[in-house]
């Protein structure tokens, strides 16, 4: 599995088609309109490449799976990769290639072998892998692509965002018991119910939103009210429990860089099961804020930085 330690044109170029790509978006004054939103996931076809791959990726990363359906390997990747993608918030967009049935589109990017990974950024590939891999580590890959591309690609036009989440649609009525809950302090019935949700929907960002929330809300809850937790970690910072209560406390303040920051130089000490705790703990705390907040983008990329 490569990774992109920085952003740089890949080996190999696109040629005729970012060409043209580069072409129409110079020529154009205002961002493409978006149809009522960016879809996070998509089949790349002979007419939307240029498009939806090539002039997509001038704004955010474009991940693409070059795979075959009979392919038990990457039936999974196409699987993953799509709950990844609705879940990142337009951090990167997921488009698949069925090699059997456009086998053209895999020869554009070289494929040797089936499923092939590669992230195209800027019109060009920046990153790429082939063979299966567990989500756990396509969601480490993905955001270390996010990092390494941060500041510089153009973004998606605002609208985009807010019409794929439907910013004007009624509230999910399954959420009522959760957030009664919460009135009367209740955080793990709160908790219970978002996990059912996601259970059953796991690229359900609202419910993953609303919960990481009810669970912050609960260790602030439950934290020693006369113990200073920035402090104690100051005094102890390989301690992984009061790295923890520090970050929360930091970020229930409304200042969540030195949390940020506090939690990435812990993941770049820590190994094995403390790393992926502190890694989790960042993508929880990340998840609170709006993905194209700046001091978001910036830690990502130190995590991606600290992961690899």
């Amino acid at each position: 599995m490569t990774t992109p330690e920085r952003f740089t044109a890949g080996a190999v170029d696109l040629g005729e088609i970012k060409a043209r790509a580069e072409a129409r978006a110079q020529a154009q004054t205002h961002p493409p309109a978006t149809g009522g939103g960016v879809p996070t996931s998509f089949v790349v076809t002979r007419e939307n490449i240029e498009a939806e791959v090539i002039e997509r990726s001038m704004q955010v990363p474009v991940v693409l799976l070059i795979g075959s359906d009979e392919v038990d390997s990457s039936r999974q990747l196409r699987a993953d990769l799509t709950d990844l993608s609705a879940a990142a918030g337009h951090d990167w967009l997921f488009g698949y290639i069925d090699a059997q049935a456009a086998p053209e589109l895999a020869q554009i990017f070289g494929v040797t072998a089936l499923p092939t990974v590669i992230a195209i950024a800027g019109g060009r590939p920046l990153a790429d892998f082939q063979g299966g891999q567990p989500q756990s580590a396509l969601q480490e890959w993905t955001a270390a692509v996010v990092g390494a591309c941060s500041g510089k690609l153009q973004g998606l036009p605002p609208q985009a965002d807010a019409g794929e989440r439907g910013d004007d649609a009624p509230g999910d009525p399954r959420f009522a018991p959760a957030e009664d809950a919460m009135e009367h302090g209740d955080f793990d019935a709160a908790i219970a119910v978002y996990d059912a949700i996601l259970a059953k929907e796991p690229a359900n960002t609202e419910a993953k939103l609303a919960r990481d929330n009810a669970r912050l809300l609960k260790r602030l809850a439950e934290a020693d009210p006369a113990v200073d937790p920035v402090a104690a970690a100051n005094a102890d910072p390989s301690d992984i429990d009061k790295a923890f209560a520090a970050a929360d406390a930091e970020v229930a303040s409304g200042d969540p860089e030195p949390a940020f920051n506090r939690l990435v130089t812990l993941l770049a000490s820590s190994q094995g099961e403390k790393k992926t705790a502190v890694k989790d703990r960042l993508l929880e705390l990340f998840a609170l804020f709006a993905t194209d907040d700046p001091r978001v983008i910036a830690a990502r990329g130190r995590m991606a930085s600290a992961l690899f």
